[in-house]
Formats: structure tokens, C-alpha cells, sequence
């Protein structure tokens, strides 16, 4: 009896993840998921937008950040499994079409993400060498993630953690170069106006927020602690601090490079430039070397392009398994086991993405989906909080889902009316995928 007892609780644990994080593996593994190439790509867009107080729209996107992380705290403390949104959707609403339309918004951010991150590589190494023409660069980019995609993820995981490692070091150098820069020249740097645009006008709190909907694009990460839930120990405990905590020195590093930033060149400067961080660089210490910065920052996009690519291939490849796509879509390659058929999909939809949009496009369009996805995951808070009340564990008061809810529709709405569009377009590209999965599902079951 004892043997069967064990037997059975062996076969109940080879069913279950290994619980290996602890608070502080949690925090590095949160920091490096936020900070990625996110403030490479738009910081110059971003002090466009609102000028010499670039760093208050990152302050304004971090707040809003924080308050969504309370929600994914509590949510992730309550349904701690690796299935995210769509776990948290769906036990608020009790519908799966609503779980399957977040899945389908998560991919098409994944490749919206991509295409910015493209333009933002071709900018970086453009102002290196500018003799090579964005759409190759485009070309060859996408060529190297389908290839270290189709490899597998052994590959993949090795070359993301070498870039998250250059990532924070091309934010250290741009911190060093800029403060040094400071002391050198302190009165060419007060001498800048305190909250001036690049058309000279007065910054006004409207432009301030309208920078934040664009610098949510930075921020994005932080949700994919919940993902590992499953794998962290004590979750009720270390969920919450680690996703507060590593949005807290994300978000630090963020507002000390944006602040500096302006410090160094002017907003306008910035706003026109393809490889901003590089700018700064060469501004600040023009005798340090331009290509180590260069070969830093376009691993720093590499990385996050490659995540993103990972990510939306195992989407399309699970949503195929589901039925919503054709299962043709869900094969694996025979040898490397990896769900090489979705390459075919997303690279021409990323591609013309990337061909076609401005990178302030693309990326306000990124973050206008991730805020529509966090409106959800605010509101299923609010309704799993109604529903389920509980007095113990991780619980945030009812006002923060509720403020987060509304902060989240303020950015959503402060984003360009393009990103709108395209936006709405994916939403309605997903309905209809549900609808037809629903009809041929309803069409076999008649025929049975």
C-alpha cells in the first residue's frame, strides 16, 4: 500500500515544473525581461513627444506599470500557473473565446514588437554604416532569428543570455559617458531649458502622458514573471515582490538614462535621431569607441527581437494545436523538434510590418495592445476580487485594480490614431478566426 502511495505521489510530481526560483533569481530574471531594447528603440521618439521631460513620461509609464503589477501580484498569487492572461481571463469571464482572443492579441504583439525592434536595429547600424539600405538589414535580421528559431531554444537561450548581459552594459556605459560628461561641462548642461519640446514650445502634462503611452513600450516584461509561477518557490510571497522590485530598478535605470539623455543633446536631437543612445554616446565622450556601443545596442535589439520571434512562433504553433489554425501549423521539424511551419507565417506578416511602418508607429501600437491586454487583466482582478474574496495571501485594496483600469484607457487613448487602427484591425482579425473555429466545430459535431 505504502508502494502504490508513493507511486502515485512520484507520478503527481513528474506532472509539476521544478520549483528552482527564489526572490532574488526571480528579481534578475524580471529585470533582465523589462530591460531589454525597449529604451534603446524609442527614447528619441519619446523626448519628441515630450521633450526635455522625457523622464516624467517614463516616471507616468512606470506608475501605471506598477499599479497593473499589484494586479498581477494578487492574480498570480491566487492562480499561480504558467498560463498568464489567459489563465486570468478566463477564470474571471468563464469564457474560452475571450482566453483564445488573448492569446491571439499576446501573438500579434509579439510580431508588431518585432517589426519595431527591426527598424530600430537597421537605425543603430545604420548610423554605423550607412551605405547598407534599411529594408536589407530588415532582410538579413529576420533571416538570423528564423534561423536560430528553427534551431532551437538550447541555441536561442545561450544567445539571450550573452545579449541581456550587453543589454544593462550599454545602459551603464550610457550613464558613465553622460555623467562624466556632466561634471566636465555642468554649465552647458543647466543651461538647457527645464521642459521645452523640439519645436521650442512649453511641455505641458497633455505631451508628458502622450510620451508615457509611448514609453509603456519599455516596460513590457514585467508580466512574464507570472509565466513562470509554477516554478517559483513560495509564489504567494515572492511573486508580488519580485515583480514590484524588478519594475522598480527597471524603471530607476529607465528615468536615470532618459534624464541624462537630455542632459547631453538637445530633445530635437534625439527625436531625429535613428540610434539615439549612440548619439548621446558620441556627444558625451566623442573619443570612445563609437562600434562598441554600436555591436552593444544591435545585440541589445537582437535579443529582445528574439524573444519576441521565440515567443510568437510557440503561440501560432499552440493556438494550431488548439484548432483555431490549421493543424498544419502545428507540426514539429522531425530532428529539431521545433514548430518550424509558423516561420512560414510570421516572417512576410513581420516583414511587411517592418517595410511599411514608422518605428513610433510600431511601437506605439505594440504598447497600445499591451495596454488593452492589461485593461483585461485589471478588470478580471476586479471581478475574481467581487467573486472570490479571500483574507489571506498576497490582496492589493479594490481602488488599485480600478485605478490601474483607468490609468491603463487614459494611455490607450493617448495613443496615435494609426496604432488605433491597426490595433482594432488584429482585434477583428481574432474574432473572426474564433467564429469560423466555432462554426466548423458546431458543423462537425452535426455531422457526427
Amino acid at each position: 500500500m505504502e508502494t502504490q502511495t508513493n507511486a502515485v505521489e512520484t507520478q503527481a510530481d513528474a506532472t509539476k515544473l521544478k520549483r528552482v526560483f527564489g526572490l532574488p533569481t526571480l528579481i534578475i530574471y524580471g529585470v533582465g525581461d523589462i530591460l531589454g531594447a525597449g529604451i534603446y528603440a524609442v527614447v528619441g521618439k519619446i523626448a519628441g513627444l515630450s521633450g526635455t521631460l522625457v523622464w516624467a513620461s517614463f516616471l507616468v509609464a512606470m506608475v501605471v506599470a506598477a499599479l497593473t503589477a499589484l494586479s498581477y501580484a494578487e492574480l498570480g498569487s491566487r492562480i499561480p500557473q504558467s498560463g498568464g492572461v489567459a489563465c486570468f481571463v478566463n477564470r474571471a469571464f468563464r469564457t474560452d473565446w475571450l482566453s483564445v482572443l488573448v492569446g491571439w492579441l499576446m501573438f500579434c504583439t509579439c510580431l508588431v514588437s518585432m517589426a519595431t525592434l527591426s527598424k530600430a536595429f537597421a537605425g543603430y547600424l545604420n548610423a554605423f554604416i550607412p551605405v547598407i539600405p534599411d529594408w536589407f538589414i530588415i532582410l538579413a535580421l529576420f533571416s538570423v532569428l528564423a534561423f536560430v528559431n528553427f534551431r532551437g531554444m538550447q541555441e536561442s537561450s545561450a544567445l539571450n543570455i550573452f545579449c541581456t548581459t550587453l543589454e544593462v552594459s550599454g545602459l551603464l556605459i550610457v550613464v558613465l559617458v553622460s555623467v562624466l560628461f556632466l561634471l566636465g561641462n555642468g554649465a552647458t548642461a543647466q543651461a538647457l531649458p527645464i521642459a521645452s519640446a523640439p519645436s521650442g514650445q512649453t511641455v505641458g502634462w497633455l505631451a508628458v502622458v502622450q510620451g508615457a503611452a509611448l514609453a509603456f513600450y519599455a516596460f513590457v516584461g514585467f508580466e512574464d514573471i507570472v509565466n513562470v509561477a509554477e516554478e517559483v518557490k513560495n509564489p504567494e510571497r515572492n511573486l508580488p515582490r519580485a515583480i514590484l522590485l524588478a519594475l522598480a530598478i527597471a524603471g530607476g535605470v529607465y528615468i536615470l538614462v532618459s534624464w541624462l539623455a537630455v542632459q547631453v543633446i538637445s530633445p530635437s536631437e534625439l527625436a531625429a535621431s535613428n540610434a539615439p543612445l549612440l548619439d548621446v554616446v558620441r556627444q558625451a565622450q566623442p573619443n570612445f569607441p563609437s562600434v562598441i556601443f554600436t555591436v552593444i545596442a544591435l545585440f541589445a535589439v537582437l535579443n529582445t527581437a528574439l524573444l519576441n520571434f521565440i515567443t510568437a512562433s510557440r503561440l501560432l504553433y499552440g493556438m494550431a494545436r488548439e484548432g483555431l489554425l490549421p493543424a498544419w501549423l502545428g507540426k514539429l521539424h522531425r530532428s529539431r523538434q521545433t514548430p518550424y511551419r509558423t516561420l512560414i507565417v510570421i516572417l512576410p506578416i513581420a516583414i511587411f510590418l517592418a517595410l511599411s511602418g514608422t518605428l513610433q508607429f510600431l511601437a506605439g501600437t505594440t504598447a497600445t495592445l499591451i495596454l488593452a491586454m492589461f485593461c483585461l487583466v485589471n478588470l478580471s482582478l476586479l471581478i475574481i476580487k467581487r467573486r472570490e474574496p479571500r483574507s489571506n495571501g498576497f490582496r492589493v485594496p479594490l481602488p488599485i485594480p480600478a485605478l490601474a483600469l483607468l490609468l491603463n484607457l487614459i494611455l490607450v487613448a493617448f495613443a496615435s490614431r494609426e496604432s488605433h487602427i491597426l490595433a482594432l484591425a488584429f482585434v477583428g482579425i481574432g474574432v473572426l478566426l474564433i467564429g469560423i473555429q466555432s462554426a466548423v466545430k458546431k458543423q462537425r459535431s452535426h455531422s457526427l
